[in-house]
């Protein structure tokens, strides 16, 4: 596909790394000499110095014949007039990021009468994932698909974990628990396993379940699951706006560290319910004060990833249950790797997820579409959630018998709002949605997991 990318911040950045990765054509815009040097020469992508909203700087990058139109700059109403324009000029799909919590209650309405594909609110989405995570504290990170029926967790496997020494293949006759263990982590090694694989103790874990099987699970191995009752969250911007609204509605106590005395104000009015304080959050003496050893989680959400990584570290033998750290910029994810900072959030690679899934989806011909995209473990694995439909080529064939690629499982089958985990005899059918996991990136297809095309 020839796609448009207009913004080269973070996001954009990473969305033209990854989607020329893919084999598009991909353009960047940006009125940023050096950025667009930066990016265009890196990713091999073509660049155009220019206002990404301008008609003529848009036929320059070929709108005519263009695919899929992307606004990413860091203002959200350019995003969306640069997407207007590119939908007149061009008759393309467009993907606008809007980031304002004014317009967060009207995002089906804009998109409709603007006839935008998708708006992306990375603060609001990474707000939900922290949430997910406090929900259910023993995750690392916890992944949705089947618009909920379906969650994949990553937790670490304890010392003296009765997992311990455990091959996969046993696992359900000593557990009884309808999980499936999709990936493991071990060092520096990656492994789509076979029933043979034997869990050893501080083996990252991620498994595929319904939300009641996974408490389920965790309570069978006795890992705590309850929801924390209490939350610090360090910063008062956009995502801790957008987290303490959800927070709060789930009947956890919301306490907010603002350095900014006119962010507090508005807090305060935004967030009645919620204790607003001004205060720098790296003061040892306010956090103490604070009583952060009584705090159930803590959540670093400053502008500043070194800021966040050192608030975690310090509240890391203080707080009881949980730690979020966001990081935006950093990529020296070795070094992150080495710190064990418990969740760490990284809300461009949650937009780019979302906007790569779109862009598979759409370049599918086929029309068993992704419904639902994550990249994993630093981009060496993926989970895929595809739609079967009628023309799907593998219906009807007992799992068993499909010559799947190697280090790629069929994880979970959604059939009806049930939650299946497959067996060799189980068959796809029409109208289900299926879960892929994998180390082979890059799949458009549901047809793709095989090692030849099905005829």
């Amino acid at each position: 596909m020839k796609i448009i990318i207009v913004g080269c911040g973070k996001v954009g950045c990473a969305l033209a790394k990854q989607l020329s990765r893919e084999k598009h054509n991909i353009t960047v815009i940006d009125t940023n000499y050096s950025l667009v040097h930066t990016v265009s020469n890196s990713n091999d992508v073509m660049g155009i110095v220019g206002n990404g909203a301008s008609n003529t700087v848009q036929s320059e990058a070929d709108i005519e014949h263009t695919d899929l139109f992307i606004a990413v700059t860091g203002s959200d109403e350019l995003n969306l007039l640069c997407c207007v324009i590119a939908k007149k000029a061009g008759d393309c799909s467009t993907i606008a990021r809007v980031r304002n919590p004014i317009y967060s209650q009207e995002t089906n309405f804009i998109r409709q009468e603007l006839g935008l594909s998708m708006i992306i609110n990375p603060e609001f989405a990474a707000a939900a994932e922290i949430a997910r995570l406090l929900r259910f504290p023993r995750a690392i990170e916890i992944d949705v698909f089947a618009k909920g029926r379906v969650e994949m967790l990553r937790f670490k496997v304890p010392s003296g974990s009765q997992l311990h020494n455990t091959a996969l293949k046993d696992l359900s006759s000593q557990i009884r628990s309808e999980v499936l263990i999709c990936a493991a982590e071990r060092k520096d090694e990656i492994y789509i396993p076979s029933g043979n694989f034997v869990i050893k103790e501080g083996d990252i874990l991620s498994i595929l379940a319904s939300p009641k099987n996974s408490s389920d699970f965790f309570r069978k191995i006795h890992l705590e699951t309850n929801q924390v009752k209490n939350a610090i969250i360090a910063g008062g911007g956009e995502i801790s706006y957008y987290l303490a609204k959800m927070l709060l509605a789930m009947g956890i106590k919301v306490k907010i560290i603002e350095i900014n005395p006119q962010r507090c104000d508005e807090l305060n009015d935004l967030l009645p319910k919620a204790t607003i304080l001004n205060g720098d959050a790296s003061d040892e003496s306010l956090l103490l004060e604070e009583h952060i050893e009584l705090a159930e989680s803590f959540v670093a959400l400053t502008n500043m990833d070194e800021e966040n990584i050192i608030l975690s570290l310090y509240a890391k033998n203080k707080v009881k249950s949980k730690i979020v750290t966001k990081i935006n910029r950093l990529n020296f994810d070795d070094v992150i790797h080495t710190l064990n900072l418990d969740s760490v959030i990284y809300p461009k690679h949650i937009t780019t997820e979302y906007i790569i899934q779109y862009a598979r989806a759409k370049n599918n011909s086929i029309g068993s579409n992704i419904e639902t995209l994550y990249k994993l473990m630093d981009d060496r694995v993926e989970a895929l959630e595809f739609a079967i439909n009628d023309s799907t080529r593998i219906t009807g064939i007992p799992l068993y018998k499909l010559k799947l690629k190697p280090n790629l499982l069929i994880g979970c089958i959604t059939r009806s709002g049930q939650v299946i985990i497959p067996g060799g005899q189980d068959m796809l059918k029409s109208g289900d949605t299926v879960i892929v996991v994998t180390t082979n990136t890059g799949l458009q297809d549901v047809h793709d997991i095989l090692r030849e095309q099905a005829g």
